[in-house]
């Protein structure tokens, strides 16, 4: 059984282990079949390149790399650290995520 992915793109998380632990990003972009994100800010790399159009003189870039889904923690709107709930919305009867901390929405 898998797991559901509760961070969504836009997110503000919080790397909650590894080199980055304690480092603080927006979700740009989630890999759901891997359970990766790309945080930015987080986990920077550097990637060796050659010429081209782009970058005429090529060199060593430095970007971010995915991390592991299991390595974050949303931040709600009190910007605390937080798991997140599911829960159905009564007005419009649809699910909404809710901080398990604060029991705001998150959204």
């Amino acid at each position: 059984m898998t797991k559901k992915i509760f961070i969504k793109k836009g997110d503000n998380v919080m790397v909650i282990s590894g080199d980055s632990k304690g480092l603080q990003g927006r979700v740009l972009l989630i890999n759901p079949s891997r359970k990766t994100a790309i945080v930015e800010g987080i986990n920077m790399v550097s990637k060796h390149t050659k010429p081209n159009a782009d970058n005429p003189k090529g060199g060593i870039i430095k970007k971010e790399a995915p991390i592991n889904i299991t390595n974050l923690m949303v931040i709600d709107t009190k910007g605390n650290p937080t798991r997140i709930k599911m829960v159905k919305d009564k007005k419009t009867n649809k699910s909404v995520r809710v901080s398990k901390k604060s029991g705001e929405v998150i959204k």
